[in-house]
């Protein structure tokens, strides 16, 4: 390997991400599906359609060429939407060294399967879980761009590559920290997606921060229940992973998914909030997936139902309020 990293994606966080790998001192080639994207990136060392005021390191480099990216890499990162993950990554792994780290950003649960990203790559690329390590935590692409302090979590199963992963990510702005909890730190990154379009929903309908941090600490409670369901540690779900993403993502006007819940509670159409947003919200399709994974595990998730029902049943949300509010009193508890 030429120990040089691909990131595969350039959407906004795969832009900061590219950012940050050079920050820390790695040679990095991003792919960019759009050739006019990955040329500007090159020449002008900047993404004209996500974070146009980043000006890239030196270290960055782009392509249109996914082989051009991977070929040699020991690091290779996953930046695209959840459900292209499948398809986009068959393509690839013909080309992935056969000892590269696979590093998962995304946050979803993929549609049908019910699987987790993670589960997804190590189907498709027909590798272990010990060579998949998942990146989760509050990261607003912007704000990182920007090199205000944050923090993430490095999850994976084998302990040299999630250190691996750590020292190549590790800058004076952005401090990562290990953990071996896979599931947890993927289901609090795919979860708070849903919460997040439900606190944006709330906040456009004009409920105040009662209302608000209902949703995030019941929302958070619905997680974990998922989560011990499916082998987590709870604990997960009180830090950077769980918490941390779920209050960055749902307080944040920069969160696509709260951006997006605000539309939808200002009474647009699914296609009247994707058209204004222009960005994908991962929520609004994994809520599905979420939905069938945690019926297929007899696990309630209140929110994520109403959710689903806004998104794709076309239910009024203030039905769904109401729905809500009207459920049988029971112990506060995640369990």
């Amino acid at each position: 390997m030429s120990g040089h990293v691909a990131v595969l994606g350039a959407g906004s966080w795969g832009t900061a991400f590219a950012k940050i790998l050079a920050d820390a001192g790695r040679e990095v080639t991003v792919w960019a599906r759009r050739a006019p994207v990955a040329e500007a990136m090159r020449t002008h060392r900047r993404n004209p359609e996500y974070l146009p005021e980043l000006l890239l390191p030196e270290r960055v480099s782009a392509t249109g060429d996914p082989v051009e990216a991977i070929t040699g890499a020991e690091l290779v990162v996953l930046a695209v939407p959840s459900q292209t993950l499948r398809g986009n990554l068959a393509e690839w792994v013909p080309h992935l060294h056969p000892d590269a780290t696979l590093v998962s950003l995304m946050k979803g649960i993929e549609l049908g399967t019910t699987k987790r990203m993670s589960e997804v790559i190590m189907e498709t690329a027909g590798v272990t879980g010990d060579r998949v390590v998942v990146v989760s935590g509050p990261n607003l692409a912007p704000e990182i761009a920007a090199e205000q302090p944050a923090a993430t979590v490095v999850a994976g199963t084998d302990p040299g590559r999630a250190t691996l992963v750590q020292t190549s990510i590790r800058t004076p702005y952005f401090r990562p920290y290990t953990n071996d909890d896979v599931i947890g730190c993927e289901l609090g990154g795919a979860v708070k997606n849903v919460i997040a379009l439900a606190y944006g929903i709330a906040t456009a309908m004009g409920f105040g921060d009662n209302t608000r941090a209902m949703l995030m600490t019941r929302g958070l409670a619905e997680t974990a229940r998922l989560g011990v369901a499916l082998g987590a540690d709870p604990i997960t779900f009180a830090g950077l992973a769980g918490m941390g993403d779920l209050v960055a993502s749902c307080s944040s006007p920069l969160a696509r998914n709260r951006t997006f819940g605000e539309h939808l509670g200002r009474g647009e159409t699914l296609e009247q909030a994707q058209t204004a947003t222009r960005q994908t919200a991962e929520g609004v399709k994994s809520c599905l997936a979420i939905r069938d994974l945690a019926r297929a595990h007899g696990v309630e998730m209140p929110i994520t139902e109403q959710i689903e029902r806004i998104c794709h049943e076309g239910m009024d949300p203030r039905l769904a309020v109401d729905t809500l509010m009207s459920r049988t009193a029971k112990p506060e508890s995640y369990e």
